[in-house]
């Protein structure tokens, strides 16, 4: 039972709930008969504000160019920025709201959105206007991040750069946040070799933090760059990826309650060593999962995200599911109030036309058909017209 508010009123079986609630009249009654109901899925980590897609350069990769090897050759994320920079805030707009949309009706209810290709002040404030404004008009939960560290500009040198962000971006940001015209929620570095290193991506990450930012970054992707370690140590909220994080980083996030956001998507597109999910779950680490939506991975569905999970990095289906519900939400400082069907908590619910949740996971890119509502805050923002007429067997 969902109250107008748009937060959970009660949960519990059918009998009791029609007995408890025997004189209310609803607005809308929902028959789940022979359905599974599960909580509105999150996708923990996505850069979805871009212009400029890349898949020529999908013939590269399947080639055996690296990630680095596309980027020096002007390719990779300095190709989408450059786009970016030319596009108009209301272009931005428009395919942003698409992929949400997308993004919506595979289950996600709330997402996280970085900026990132802009690199200069104008264009990473034009993406977190972009961001805003969806946060604004759409039924969907945004968490949004600053992440101007995504890359190096071309013409600087990464100190520079770094120098660029502490004393001219992030101020602006302050004061954007104090006048009320943009609520930015995390701080995001990209901490690679060739990229920003161990000390720089302190200085950001420890400037955004006095700002009022969560922690929230990219580490140990490609090097071993001891991010993790470093993460642990600033009171991170999360990190992301982690394919090449080691044994003391996976101990120190332990430790810390630093989550674990861990991407199956970047690791098969760019054909990397997996990120040790088990290894992670056996030392207790919290771990979340997310899709990586970007021009390099352009993937939508949280359901194939946890499939793949499950399949390359091992985790069982119902630590999948975790990961994509109450685990991504912690990640984003978010699981009081998101992540599982609960008494209080919003009303973000996905309902699957059959009787047993794992079919979601199971039927690899099988979404479309199978799931029949997804809900955020009691309001159904899509029903799938033709599943019910389609058995998910």
């Amino acid at each position: 039972v969902v109250c107008r508010d748009g937060c959970i009123k009660a949960v519990g079986q059918a009998d009791v709930i029609r007995d408890q609630f025997s004189g209310a009249t609803f607005e809308r009654i929902i028959d789940c008969s022979g359905k599974c109901v599960l909580p509105g899925l999150v996708d923990a980590h996505t850069h979805p504000v871009w212009a400029g897609d890349r898949v020529h350069e999908f013939a590269m990769k399947l080639a055996g160019a690296s990630y680095m090897e596309i980027h020096q050759a002007g390719g990779g994320i300095h190709f989408t920025v450059e786009h970016t920079q030319k596009a108009t805030e209301e272009e931005l707009f428009n395919t942003f709201k698409h992929r949400l949309e997308r993004m919506r009706r595979a289950g996600s209810t709330l997402v996280e959105c970085k900026s990132g290709y802009g690199l200069n002040l104008e264009t990473e404030l034009k993406m977190l206007r972009v961001i805003e404004r969806a946060k604004q008009s759409m039924d969907i939960g945004i968490s949004s991040t600053y992440c101007g560290a995504h890359a190096v500009p071309k013409g600087k040198t990464a100190t520079e750069a770094t120098d660029d962000i502490i004393n001219n971006h992030l101020p602006k940001l302050k004061e954007l946040k104090l006048s009320g015209e943009i609520h930015v929620n995390n701080i995001d570095v990209f901490c690679e070799k060739g990229v920003f290193d161990l000390e720089s991506t302190r200085r950001i990450l420890q400037a955004g933090k006095d700002i009022g930012l969560q922690i929230n970054f990219h580490g140990d992707e490609l090097h071993p760059m001891k991010s993790a370690e470093l993460g642990a140590e600033l009171g991170a909220r999360a990190i992301s990826h982690l394919e090449e994080v080691s044994d003391e980083g996976i101990v120190a996030m332990a430790r810390a309650k630093c989550a674990a956001v861990l991407l199956p998507t970047t690791a098969y597109m760019l054909r990397l060593k997996q990120p040790q999910a088990r290894k992670m779950l056996e030392e207790g680490v919290i771990v979340a999962l997310g899709s990586d939506f970007n021009p390099n991975a352009y993937c939508f569905s949280m359901p194939m995200v946890m499939h793949l999970a499950c399949v390359n990095m091992k985790m069982s289906m119902n630590e999948a599911l975790a990961a994509a519900t109450i685990n991504a939400a912690y990640a984003l400082g978010k699981s009081d109030t998101h992540g599982s069907i609960e008494t209080g908590k919003q009303g973000d619910l996905v309902i699957i036309n059959s009787s047993r949740w794992e079919h979601l996971i199971y039927q690899f890119g099988g979404h479309e058909a199978l799931i029949d509502y997804v809900i955020v805050k009691g309001k159904v923002v899509y029903h799938n017209e033709r599943s019910g007429t389609m058995s998910s067997y």
